[in-house]
Order: C-alpha cells, then structure tokens, then sequence
C-alpha cells in the first residue's frame, strides 16, 4: 500500500525556512522582512527589533496575507512592521 501511496498520495513538504530579504530603520527600531515559501507562495512574516537597556529585544509577526513572490511578500512585511510600531511601540516587546 505504501507503494500506492508514494506513486499518488499527495506528498508532505515542510515550509521552507525564512530568509531576510529586506530590512529598514523606522522610528529607532529595525524592521527585517523574512518571507517564507508556503503552498507555492510567500507569506509575508518578519522580525522587528530594537535594543532597550543594552538589550536586543526582538518580536515575530507572521500574517496571513500571502504573495507570488518573495519581494512583493517583503515590501509588505516592512510596511506592516511600521504600522506595528506605530500602534505599539515600545510595547510590541510585552
């Protein structure tokens, strides 16, 4: 049955890992785009960072929102990012 199952089951792949494509500056913090594949798009994901107290405090966001291809899924992680700092601040890392 296994043979069956490699000749027509639908194969399991796990979604590859991010990779930093993009980053900015945006009111003292730093916004790195990280887009993975997923299904045969990229969803837009990425980090926000900024050092408080002489310590690197970083927060991962991952939406929903997904693109054909990996500059288009950065471009919208740096905008959603600023949005992100813009509501929050500091508080993005609580």
């Amino acid at each position: 049955m296994s043979f069956l199952k490699s000749l027509f089951g639908r194969k399991e792949t796990a979604p590859a890992a991010p990779v930093e494509i993009k980053s900015a500056e945006h009111k003292g913090f730093t916004i790195r785009a990280m887009p993975f594949l997923e299904g045969g798009q990229h969803q837009l994901a990425g980090v926000i960072e900024k050092e408080i107290d002489g310590e690197l405090k970083s927060h991962r966001f991952i939406r929903a929102d997904r693109f054909p291809g990996a500059q288009e899924a950065a471009e919208f992680a740096l905008v959603k990012g600023k949005q992100l700092i813009d509501e929050q601040g500091d508080n993005i890392f609580k």
